[in-house]
């Protein structure tokens, strides 16, 4: 294949797996109809919907789309970014996290402080993801960010890796 044609096809298949499914004033309908039934559905601001469209727990995306009351599509946004990360804060209730970046890729329990972990995939430059400890209470305790387990390589498997050249 051409260089310029492999580059076009780079650049076609990009854009089919990122915002650009939809356009705004669309009607609810045909969204649902294209991207099937959302992973969520919520009430917004001002009789507003919200449907969510998640890719995980492998997958690295979370697409919220903003409806007015009419059904016509205002906006839609990529919600697992490190912007979004930087609005969930301590006190924040487990609801309010689930509807501002969506559902977590595994959650897991720890024992210090006691809390249970939600874990966010997300493309970032280095192999890792956003966690967010949720109290007993259902509120958010801390967040951080650290390495993404399913990237994890042993350093046995990268000695056998280089011997396979």
């Amino acid at each position: 294949m051409r260089p310029d044609a492999l580059l076009a096809l780079v650049l076609l298949l990009a854009g089919c797996a990122t915002a650009s499914r939809w356009t705004p004033g669309e009607p609810l309908g045909a969204v649902r109809a294209r991207l099937g039934e959302p992973s969520m559905e919520f009430p917004g601001e001002n009789g507003q919907r919200v449907l969510e469209y998640a890719t995980g727990p492998f997958g690295k995306h979370t697409y919220q789309l903003r409806f007015a009351a009419d059904g016509r599509l205002l906006s839609g946004e990529q919600v697992l970014t490190e912007a979004h990360f930087a609005t969930i804060t301590a006190g924040m209730t487990a609801e309010e996290l689930r509807r501002r970046i969506g559902p977590p890729a595994q959650r897991f329990r720890v024992a210090r402080p006691p809390q249970t972990v939600w874990a966010y995939r997300y493309d970032a430059v280095f192999c890792q993801w956003f966690m967010v400890g949720v109290g007993d209470d259902g509120r958010v305790m801390d967040t951080t960010y650290g390495p993404d387990p399913a990237c994890e390589v042993k350093d046995g498997d990268l000695l056998s890796m280089g011997r396979r050249r």
